[in-house]
Formats: C-alpha cells, structure tokens, sequence
C-alpha cells in the first residue's frame, strides 16, 4: 500500500486502529502461511482467495510460470 493510513477521528483508540489493521492483516497472512491454509482478501472490489507461500517458494513459482 503507498497510501499511508491516517485516522481523521479525534478518539486516540481510533487514531490507533490503521495500524492496528496492518498487524492484523500481518498476523494473518503469517498463519495461513503455516496452516497452508488462504486468506481471503478484497481487491479491486471483488473478494479474492489469496494462497500464502514461503518465502524460499517465490523462485519456484516464478520458474514454473516461465514453463507454462
């Protein structure tokens, strides 16, 4: 995200919460990535499974989408 989350509410529990939602979406992405399991995210309007991968698996999957 370029954009940087600002709260424009005056209540500092809300002055918290984008941040708090950047953790969140963190947390979330790190568990799914060790249950194996997808996050489901919105993107562009529309619902999206997202499948998590290791970190050592990007090449790997870079070079089977050059084989395709």
């Amino acid at each position: 995200m370029s954009k940087s989350l600002v709260s424009k509410l005056p209540d500092a529990d809300m002055q918290a919460a984008p941040a708090a939602l950047l953790r969140a979406g963190r947390r979330a992405r790190e568990i799914a990535r060790q249950t194996g399991t997808a996050v489901v995210v919105m993107r562009d309007g529309k619902l999206v499974e997202e499948t998590a991968i290791e970190p050592h698996q990007v090449d790997e999957v870079k070079e089977a989408g050059k084989a395709a």
